[in-house]
């Protein structure tokens, strides 16, 4: 009778341990097929561009083919959606980017939670904005900004390519912790948000690098400041703006996710590819030449990140109700 309970209790104690062996197999070999990469955005987006170059870098890491499927729409709401009802098994991974963190607020029941829903994997690429405003604008420096900001209440403007956009956001920011008054001005994108401060529309635009540094260097655009924690390479006389306005800081990033409930065997491994695949000094030279710098965060620190990132963008949007159209 002792016999048969010790041979039931091996074999059950077996059986409890198969389908982690079996996963961790799995995981050693994968992956044994190509892997899916949703995007949220537009082909020839910023985002789009990023996960294109990335991929190709990253594929060669793994061994198969990573195909771009771009999903435009909401913000990037419908790509994150397929990707939370896709498999959990590392075949179909998620463009994460900084519109993940600010539609938790931005848009009213949404059909998932990105915290909960998505796990993260590793960061990319990390992007900073720049405080510009035209050549004969009075002032000359963010401190000079924000007094004649005060002593003109209700006269000062700021462009952006839309409600909800990172223009938009970083001016919000600024708006508040200044303690000036500024009406938000969107436009349909980025080059018509540039016509409109060129045309005196607007008074000042918190632009992207990318976007703006050709004008900078060509004198069409004075930049104040940049909005990252610290000072841009590629701007290196300009100041920051938390130099003046201390703990500003407002960054777009792109990193990929992953379904929650993916084994953590893949998950680490990928991470491990995505991380050393940013570290690439070809492709690090491509990524900063495009404006922007490598994000190498992996899974726990950028968990971490994200969570304080819907906090504080959070408190932003709904101060200053921002809501999709």
């Amino acid at each position: 009778m002792k016999s048969s309970r010790r041979r039931f209790l091996r074999l059950a104690a077996g059986a409890a341990v198969l389908p982690t062996a079996v996963r961790v197999a799995r995981a050693d070999n994968y992956p044994t097929r190509p892997i899916r990469w949703i995007v949220g955005f537009g082909a020839g987006t910023s985002v789009d561009i990023f996960a294109r170059l990335i991929g190709q870098f990253l594929s060669e890491r793994l061994g198969q083919p990573l195909v771009i499927e771009n999903r435009p729409g909401a913000g990037g709401n419908i790509a994150t959606e397929a990707v939370v009802r896709a498999a959990p098994d590392g075949y179909t991974l998620l463009d994460i980017t900084s519109p993940n963190v600010w539609n938790a607020t931005i848009y009213d029941n949404l059909s998932y939670n990105f915290i909960r829903d998505i796990t993260p994997i590793a960061g990319t690429v990390r992007g900073l904005g720049v405080m510009e405003v035209i050549p004969s604008f009075p002032a000359k420096t963010v401190p000079e900004f924000i007094a004649y900001a005060k002593a003109n209440s209700g006269k000062i403007s700021f462009a952006s390519s839309g409600v909800g956009t990172p223009q938009h956001l970083y001016g919000e920011l600024f708006k508040m912790m200044a303690g000036i008054e500024m009406t938000h001005v969107p436009y349909r994108g980025s080059p018509q948000s540039l016509t409109g401060l060129f045309g005196g529309e607007t008074q000042v635009i918190f632009d992207t690098l990318a976007t703006s540094i050709e004008h900078i260097k060509a004198g069409r655009l004075r930049a104040l400041a940049v909005t990252s924690a610290s000072r841009s390479e590629q701007l290196p006389d300009v100041p920051t703006v938390g130099e003046f306005l201390s703990g500003y800081e407002a960054t777009t990033w792109q990193g990929l996710g992953t379904p929650k409930g993916t084994p953590v065997e893949i998950i680490e491994r990928l991470s491990r590819e995505a991380s050393a695949a940013i570290a690439d000094v070809t492709l690090k030279s491509r990524i900063e030449n495009l404006g922007y710098a490598t994000f190498p965060i992996a899974t726990a620190e950028l968990t971490r990140f994200i969570a304080d990132e819907t906090e504080k963008w959070g408190k932003v949007i709904r101060a200053a109700n921002i809501k999709a159209n």
